[in-house]
Parts: C-alpha cells; structure tokens; sequence
C-alpha cells in the first residue's frame, strides 16, 4: 500500500480529534455523544455491509435456461421465507437497540450532577455574556465569551438570550443546547484535563453568526480561584500616564453608556463587561486576540472587522485612540 492510498484512507479520520471536535472528548457527556457516534457507525456499517453483500449474491445467480418463471420449488420457498423473516426479525431487533442507545445517551445527558459552580450564559448578537452566580452577592461578576472552570468538576449551564434563538456548542466537552428568549435552557459540562477548548454557536443567528465563539479553559482548582478572585475583584487604576490618560478619555466617550469597568463610573449592561478584558485571550467573540494594536483597530472601525454589529463607531481623535487602547489593554 503506497503512501497516497494511505493518505486518502486517513482523510475521514482527520477531524476525529484536536481543536472543536466532538470526536475528541474531554469531558462524561462528550464522551457519551462519542460511544453513540461509534456505535451508530458501527451497526449501520455492518448492516450495509450485509445488505450490499446480500445483493451481490443475488445478482450472481443465474437462471436456469428454459425454466418456467412461474415454477415454485417448496424447498426453495421454505429458505426464502426463513431468511426474510430472519432479516424482519434483525431489523426490528436493530432498531430497538438503537433506541435504547440513544434514550441511555439523552438520559446520562441531561442528568445533572450536584456541582459547585453555575453560570448563567446569556446569547447576545453576536457574543457570550457570562455571570458567575454565587450565594454570596459580593462574589458574582460578569465576564463575556471565556469560561473558566476547575477540572474535574461538574458545572452547570444556565442558557437564555437576549434577543433571537442562538445554540450553546462546546464540541468537546457537550452536545448542543439552544439559547431561547424568555426561557432559560439547562446543560451541563466538565472537563477531565486541563486545556483549551472552542465553542461555538451553532444555531444561525444573523450576519455575524460565524463570528460567535467561545473559549472555555479548564484549569487545576487552585488556578481556578485565582483567576476568580481576580475577576471578582473592581479594575485597577492605571498607574502610567499613558494608561491614565486612555482612562480619562474611556470615561469621557460614549462607551460608558454600554460598557461596564468596575471601580469607574462606566456602569453600562448592554455590551460586554470591560473589568478585566485584557486577560481574555480574545476579543469580539473570539474574531480578534487581545493586543493593543487589534483593540485599537476594533475600537476605531468595529463594522470593518464584524459588519453588522451593534457597537457604534466613536469618533476619536488620532492621539486619543493609541491611549485608549493602552488602557483597555491594561485591564488585566
């Protein structure tokens, strides 16, 4: 078998693993949808399989030259009755453990285990906004499109929209869950390991549908409560005048009126929450990573980058938008 045979036979299993696949599972409930994949695949390829072999030998066999076509042979009557009720029997016998299967897989996925941590996700066009609920109100905050969560740890989803249907998507951690106005959807997930892992929205929203992902990042616990008490914790004042001045000219524009820093006077809820956006890894929905230069470009002409979306243009001035981005950058 030469290389380019082995190339092509290795195409269909190219998508089984890495960045957003559902094959690759790093969490019980991805793992449940991967066991249904490979077991669905499994019977459906045998009973192709048998049914294509079955065919071939039908087209084999000849018939007799001269013979009656209205002849019947008993004999011959008895195994055709007998491997047909047979094939009856095995469909239906099939079928019914592809049932049971997928009834066991929904089951064990919407089965909820008591967890520590919940988060309700609210579907924006086009972005992720997340609250991290806690008994405790001094401890809840709201961060947009970056999931932290602790390893090994069940965490339960709170679904809703603001506005038109979206879909919840964390490949290899869950299956799907729709985001619908005035109703409040469940899902739960838990990363095994450590690492990385995109999500997406996967219900067509609008223009920028593409453009509406995610990342949620699965840490040890001790990471975890870092990043947390961080996030919990109001904006720190810019300690350079650079930064200073890029704070002054933030609170003097309109952005305060959508966009919320704590431990400012900016107290907008319309757009996302800018406390801490210069740890996240990305910005406007995971299209652009977070360096001052992507920030100034995003600040200056949004609807170049994302058409459509709802943030206006602000009108800057050329000194005013390196400083700006500086500070926006900072938020750490």
């Amino acid at each position: 078998m030469n290389r380019v045979t082995l190339f092509l036979l290795s195409l269909p299993l190219a998508g089984c693993q890495g960045w957003q696949s559902t094959l690759d599972a790093h969490g019980p409930a991805a793992r449940t949808l991967a066991d249904m994949f490979w077991i669905f695949t499994a019977v459906l390829a045998t009973v192709w399989v048998l049914t294509m072999g079955a065919l071939l030998l039908a087209l084999r066999k000849r018939r007799v030259a001269g013979a009656d076509p209205l002849a019947t042979n008993p004999a011959t009557e008895r195994r055709m009755t007998i491997v047909i009720s047979t094939a009856i029997g095995l469909t239906f016998v099939t079928v019914l453990a592809l049932t049971g299967i997928s009834y066991g897989g929904q089951r064990a996925l919407y089965s909820h285990k008591d967890g520590a941590l919940t988060l309700l996700v609210t579907g924006r066009q086009w972005w992720w906004q997340i609250t991290y609920e806690d008994p405790q109100t001094n401890r809840i905050f709201t961060t947009a499109n970056e999931i932290h969560i602790p390893v090994g740890e069940p965490v339960l989803i709170k679904l809703e929209s603001a506005d038109v249907i979206h879909s919840f998507w964390i490949p290899n951690l869950t299956g799907k869950m729709d985001a619908i106005t005035g109703r409040q959807n469940q899902v739960q997930i838990q990363a095994d390991r450590p690492g990385v892992y995109r999500g997406q929205c996967a219900e067509f929203c609008g223009l920028q549908h593409a453009h509406m992902g995610m990342l949620v990042i699965a840490e040890p616990k001790e990471d975890f409560e870092r990043w947390r008490n961080n996030q919990i914790s109001a904006a720190k004042p810019p300690a350079d005048p650079e930064r200073q001045r890029g704070m002054e000219i933030f609170l003097s524009k309109p952005c305060v009126m959508c966009h919320q820093i704590r431990g400012t006077d900016a107290g907008g809820k319309i757009a996302p929450d800018l406390t801490h956006v210069g740890s996240r890894r990305y910005i406007a929905a995971g299209t652009l990573e977070t360096t001052r230069g992507n920030i100034a470009a995003w600040i200056v002409d949004p609807h170049g980058i994302k058409p459509g979306v709802t943030m206006p243009t602000i009108q800057l001035e050329p000194d005013e938008v390196q400083p700006l981005a500086s500070y926006l950058e900072g938020l750490k």
